[in-house]
């Protein structure tokens, strides 16, 4: 590694350290709340200019780590590059609410409904689970009619949030559409469509096992480890300039390039970033557009979307396939309504329903260890399984992002959120068991 390539790993590694060490404050020093952290009252880039002490700028170590992650993840377009996910030029298709007087009754019902948290034996209320989560925008449909709905922190209703992982499925979800089209063979090998993969561990993995992440490739996302390798892959994805004499990746798809092997293809479920990415490139390449134009056009452009979407890029202009878009909270919601129709909304069939029958089907839950809240769940095509009795799935992302469809319910439940800690694990013992208090109180109904 040269003086250069180390000095930028150095970087990542520091960053690392940064927002490791804001995660482990959170977890073990009794956190700011989400009341005392609450971007408006921390009063973070309040003013004109804004106290030197309040103002929230690169790098990363600053504006991601916690309390300052509470208003960033509203505003990742002012700190990196994005390409636009374009809603189009029509109309919005707006989404149907209750009545005014039953959607106020409908709120105040369900915060009071309580539930036992995973692993407690207190009971808490559903107000009080949001606050837990450091929830920054609810949104819950029910029978494809918007029951509920709450921003909080830097969120308002015409705002967007970082969806962070929750990128991974809308990657997912293209791919399995081309799948279903037979635009795609999922049994090709990566080499087969990327002949650039060159000797890359990804090379001889097949399209379906890069879908599912059963792909046998060396790759660490363990964020609280400064030399995992999601900070060199950071480092390589960065869109600032590399230093004089940097030698290593220059962007995602250099870096997916040189990935060594780490067991063997098919054998188990492993959760790594950048299997997004080689998918992103994938679907770009049989596609001949980009990840944010095919969004676009098969989604945003689609199903009635009030507002644009946007995804950060590389310093080569790619876009981040694996959790780079930001996108506002209805928008979300109307993703989630499209999995729960089976690929219909607004009357209008957007994709054939085999895409969701897949997905719904889930992965080889023989293949899925690891995962303690989602003891009986399974991965496929980006998409999180649970196999519980509603047959629930969801798009979920670091920090408390989800998308969360019970079809048993007709329910499609939306929550972003800036959780000081990124791994869900920390979050799901007060938000599963939420969700299916609500989806049962909805039932009853």
């Amino acid at each position: 590694m040269s003086s250069s390539t180390s000095r930028l790993a150095a970087l990542a590694a520091g960053v690392a350290l940064s927002l490791a060490a804001a995660g482990d404050v959170a977890a073990q020093s009794a956190p700011l709340s989400a009341q005392e952290s609450d971007p408006r009252v921390m009063g973070w880039m309040q003013g004109f200019p804004p106290p030197e002490d309040k103002i929230i700028t690169q790098p990363d170590s600053v504006y991601f780590s916690f309390p300052r992650l509470r208003w960033s993840v509203c505003h990742l377009r002012e700190f990196l590059p994005t390409e636009e996910i374009s809603r189009g030029l029509g109309a919005p298709v707006p989404l149907e609410y209750l009545p005014p007087a039953e959607f106020a009754d409908m709120r105040q019902a369900i915060d009071a409904l309580t539930f036992t948290p995973i692993g407690g034996d207190a009971p808490m209320t559903w107000d009080e689970s949001l606050y837990a989560n450091y929830t920054d925008g609810m949104l819950i449909l029910h029978r494809g009619r918007v029951v509920y709905e709450r921003y909080f922190g830097c969120l308002e209703d015409d705002g967007k949030h970082a969806i962070m992982s929750m990128t991974k499925s809308v990657t997912g979800l293209l791919a399995e559409i081309m799948v279903a089209e037979g635009a795609l063979d999922d049994g090709l090998l990566v080499r087969d469509v990327i002949p650039e993969i060159g000797d890359s561990a990804f090379a001889t993995a097949t399209v379906r096992q890069v879908m599912d992440m059963t792909t046998g490739v060396q790759y660490s996302e363990d964020y609280s480890d400064p030399n995992a390798d999601i900070w060199l892959y950071s480092a390589a994805a960065s869109p600032l300039p590399k230093p004089e004499g940097y030698e290593g990746p220059n962007g995602y798809w250099e870096y997916l390039q040189q990935v060594r092997p780490d067991g063997n293809h098919g054998d188990a479920f492993h959760y790594k970033t950048i299997n997004s990415d080689m998918l992103g490139w994938i679907i770009s390449r049989v596609s001949g557009q980009s990840v944010t134009e095919l969004a676009s056009e098969r989604l945003w452009r689609r199903m009635g979307a009030e507002q644009d979407a946007y995804q950060t890029v590389d310093g080569k202009g790619v876009p981040f396939a694996g959790g780079g878009i930001t996108a506002g909270l209805r928008d979300l919601g109307r993703l989630g309504q499209l999995m729960l129709n089976g690929g219909v909304i607004n009357g209008e069939r957007l994709f054939p329903a085999a895409v969701v029958e897949k997905i719904r089907a889930g992965g080889d839950p023989a293949k899925f260890a690891g995962f303690a809240t989602i003891p009986n769940g399974s991965y496929t095509s980006q998409w999180w399984v649970f196999h519980n009795d509603h047959g629930a799935f969801a798009a979920r992302g670091v920090h408390g992002q989800t998308i969360y469809v019970d079809p048993t319910a007709e329910m499609v439940l939306v929550r972003v959120a800036s959780y000081p800690r990124a791994q869900n694990g920390f979050i799901d013992p007060t938000s599963l068991p939420a969700y299916q208090a609500v989806a049962e109180f909805l039932m009853a109904r």
